[in-house]
């Protein structure tokens, strides 16, 4: 059994992203490079439904040597444009998650921070032996929403994904990476079978199937950086910085929580 694997965090793949994407987008020639190297390193790249489910029955459902995971987060276009003829290439499985109400198209809500991907380029993606997972409908905090709106992110995120592809999506990532014991509990309910979070670590089997940690891939990583997150030698300057910013977003996320309770116990 595969006791650590690294699972690689992109968002857009773009030669001139806007600047509300640029910091967490790569482009299309670092993107190019990078898979190189897990071709170089001998990586052989799945799917989350692969990793999840080899994890659950490791005997029964075998995973290749030095497993990777790509995913790519909301659905930008670039995805389409410049990662798919890459992965295509190598012959590279990945997993993209998709917001469905940024995605251009009938459920489209006007949030998408820059180009977006149409439900025709989600459908060669997954033709292209992407696997599409779910990332909320409008890509919300979601430990910060009540019951009742939380349950519809996910349950309208997964039936347009169904409708559209004719395929339940069987995998789903934390918006902004943020979750709970109450937001992960919604999802299993949901009827997703793993999530990814972002944590920015190797996933491991002991985090369970709900709360499996990624790996960020930023427009400043360098191919020599990129080798040592691959590699399980992560960027400590990045990790801790994140850590940082995640925990003290936490602490802010739960005193609102808190404060939202209070009001309601006094009304």
């Amino acid at each position: 059994m595969n006791a650590s694997v690294p699972v690689l965090m992109y968002h857009a793949v773009a030669g001139e992203p806007n600047a509300a994407t640029r910091g967490l987008s790569v482009s299309p020639r670092a993107f190019a490079e990078q898979m190189a190297v897990l071709r170089e390193l001998g990586r052989h790249p799945v799917t989350t439904a692969d990793l999840a489910a080899h994890w659950r029955a490791p005997g029964s459902r075998p995973l290749p040597r030095d497993p990777v995971l790509i995913t790519f987060d909301d659905g930008y276009a670039g995805v389409h444009r410049h990662a798919l003829p890459v992965l295509a290439e190598h012959a590279f499985a990945a997993t993209l998650f998709v917001s469905t109400g940024w995605l251009r198209g009938a459920y489209d809500t006007g949030g998408g921070p820059d180009a977006m991907l149409d439900w025709d380029q989600v459908r060669e993606l997954a033709a292209g032996g992407v696997e599409i997972g779910g990332h909320s409908h409008s890509h919300p905090q979601l430990d910060q929403l009540d019951d009742d709106t939380l349950w519809t992110e996910l349950i309208r995120c997964k039936e347009i994904i169904a409708g559209e592809l004719g395929a339940v999506p069987l995998s789903f990532a934390y918006p902004y990476g943020y979750s709970s014991r109450r937001v992960r509990a919604r999802v299993r309910a949901a009827g997703y079978r793993q999530a990814l979070a972002v944590g920015n670590g190797p996933a491991r089997r002991g985090q369970g199937p709900y709360a499996m940690r990624r790996l960020t891939v930023r427009r400043t990583t360098t191919v020599e950086e990129f080798t040592r997150l691959v590699q399980g030698r992560p960027l400590v300057r990045d990790i801790a910085r994140d850590r940082a910013l995640t925990k003290g977003y936490a602490l802010v996320r739960r005193a609102r929580g808190l404060g939202r309770k209070a009001s309601l116990t006094r009304v």
